[in-house]
């Protein structure tokens, strides 16, 4: 197993991506925090990780935007497991409206969740990586860390930031046996995609439908949305890599909507 007692801790893990990197992990033989806004909700994935095995899971109640609860929880799982070996930021939301309309405090929210939550969780882990002399940061980016879409201007400049502070994170830790990396999926389809999907419609006065097909798909190679199974898959290259040789990188998994 790959992860074998490695304790990793995995930021909006109940449902979505998050949850799929979490079982990814916990199946290969992982201890895992289910950190996430609705305790209950961690609660109840944590056991059902837990039951499936082999590895473990407990849940955690965490607002990434919060140092305090960032520290506290993060101690928690130091307090449980004895240390960190493995962080992935993957808590987020999504906003969409054109820029002329973008609220202020949508803008903040926004880069808060994002950016401040992958600084603040990074900030708590990396001095127990330290002590071990190993571990690894992912951070969840997207095709957007790379590309631009219309309506997305906070989101966008959000995921443009992960790539700089992984690769900070990356030359700062490279003594210290810590590696950083940035997963960069295209469209997944998770609840967060099927909220922007009738938003997204409005916005451009053009079909559901249409938004799907030309707007999410349009470029991908096969028309083929991006699977939680395929993020996970990357996220697990990333956590289990055995030297610093793959830091301070991105991969882009999108069916081809972007290449590089």
């Amino acid at each position: 197993m790959k992860l074998k007692d490695k304790v990793c801790i995995v930021t909006g893990a109940a449902r979505g991506i998050g949850e799929g990197i979490a079982r990814r992990y916990v199946g290969e033989g992982a201890r895992v925090a289910i950190a996430d806004l609705a305790l209950a909700d961690a609660e109840e994935t944590a056991a059902a990780l837990t039951k499936a095995g082999p590895g473990e899971a407990m849940g955690l109640a965490m607002d990434v935007t919060d140092e305090d609860q960032v520290d506290a929880g993060v101690a928690r799982v130091v307090e449980r497991w004895g240390g960190v070996d493995v962080l992935v930021s993957n808590a987020g939301i999504q906003i969409v409206q054109k820029l002329e309309n973008f609220a202020f405090a949508d803008w903040r929210k926004m880069l808060a969740i994002h950016l401040d939550g992958a600084f603040l969780t990074s900030k708590a882990c990396l001095p127990h990586m330290y002590a071990k002399g190993a571990g690894s940061i992912v951070f969840m980016g997207s095709v957007h860390s790379k590309a631009a879409s219309p309506l997305k201007a906070a989101y966008v400049t959000a995921k443009h930031g992960l790539l700089g502070l992984a690769r900070v994170i990356a030359k700062e830790g490279g003594e210290h046996g810590v590696r950083a990396n940035v997963i960069c999926p295209g469209f997944v389809r998770t609840p967060l995609v099927d909220k922007q999907i009738p938003e997204q419609a409005a916005e451009l006065g053009i079909s559901e439908e249409a938004v799907v097909k030309t707007v999410m798909l349009g470029e991908t190679v096969d028309g083929e949305f991006t699977t939680v199974a395929d993020v996970a898959e990357v996220a697990l290259l990333f956590a289990a890599f055995a030297s610093n040789a793959l830091t301070g990188q991105s991969l882009v998994v999108s069916h081809g909507w972007f290449m590089e």
